[in-house]
């Protein structure tokens, strides 16, 4: 077993179903651990890199390692890309496993561990790697989508903190409809709906539909000339950009705007100034410093990074 820091309080990523079970997961572990009910506090990964790390110790889950967490007392459960090597902060990390499955891993350590978990943790791996070859994977995506539709705390609240409830609840069977139904046709629209932010990035508009699913699928059938692509959604008064590729380039692209996630699937929130999406079409043009239907002679840094992907890959 490992010595683990008793936290005064666990962050955890508030975007998606990972970040949910890893938060959760780790609240059970120090409630086992320390017998604590320890405040859990989620963030978006621009109000995440804002945040003053104040605390003494903590646990972070579903955030990239970076040096400002690399502090004593500190445990960080994460699976995405860093170039940071822990020196004081205990890391648990892994690319090829999703946060919550590190961290449950943590728990059955100490012997929190049942069948629904092992279900539960499985599924979300299976969303959150995008593992497509599994046959979980389609019901996987609904258990996904329950969070991306109902959002972090209010799903939270929903459940009462008791993840387990989310296997087969009731709101699948909507997930399960709204698949059906609205993936078709959302996928048809979108594919006709596509403009151009530069020559290897496309702004897709979705109207309906899992954006997840679609965007997958015009990557996966090449129903665009785009290698990567980028979806706006607003949430209140703010607007997020959520970025896709399958060359690994998607990352780049999201660190221009603060924002971070995997190689291919990462994402960012855009500045208060932007209220709508037309805006932040104009804005992401705008960051990434060129213009509209600007010619291939015109490529600039990530243009000719991405082009120098593709060109490997042939």
């Amino acid at each position: 077993m490992r010595d683990l820091p008793q936290p005064e309080i666990i962050f955890t990523h508030e975007s998606d179903l990972d970040g949910l079970l890893a938060g959760a997961l780790l609240k059970r572990l120090a409630k086992k651990v320390f017998n604590a009910d320890v405040r859990m506090e989620a963030y978006h990964y621009n109000f995440w890199k804002q945040r003053e790390l104040r605390e003494r110790s903590a646990w972070a889950a579903d955030f990239t390692f970076e040096s400002r967490m690399d502090r004593p007392d500190w445990l960080v459960v994460d699976h995405h890309v860093t170039e940071t090597a822990p020196k004081q902060a205990q890391l648990v990390h892994d690319l090829n496993k999703s946060a919550a499955l590190l961290c449950y891993e943590l728990c059955k350590e100490e012997g929190v561990q049942s069948a629904a978990l092992d279900r539960l943790v499985h599924l979300n791996n299976v969303a959150d790697l995008f593992l497509v070859d599994d046959p979980d994977f389609v019901l996987a995506g609904d258990y996904a989508n329950l969070v991306k539709t109902y959002q972090f705390w209010n799903l939270h609240t929903l459940i009462g903190g008791d993840v387990e409830k989310l296997l087969d609840h009731p709101l699948l069977e909507v997930m399960a409809v709204k698949r059906r139904i609205e993936n078709p046709l959302g996928f048809e629209w979108s594919k006709a709906n596509i403009t151009e932010i530069s020559p290897t990035i496309g702004f897709v508009d979705t109207v309906v539909g899992n954006n997840n699913m679609i965007i997958h699928q015009l990557l996966e059938k090449r129903a665009t000339k785009y290698p990567v692509l980028v979806t706006l959604f607003r949430r209140g008064s703010l607007v997020f950009a959520s970025i896709r590729s399958h060359n690994g380039a998607a990352l780049k692209v999201a660190e221009k705007f603060q924002g971070g996630g995997h190689p291919n699937a990462a994402g960012a929130l855009l500045p208060k100034s932007i209220r709508t999406v037309p805006d932040g079409v104009d804005y992401l043009r705008q960051v990434l410093n060129v213009k509209n239907h600007a010619p291939p002679s015109g490529l600039n840094s990530l243009d000719a990074l991405f082009a120098a992907m593709e060109t490997g890959k042939k």
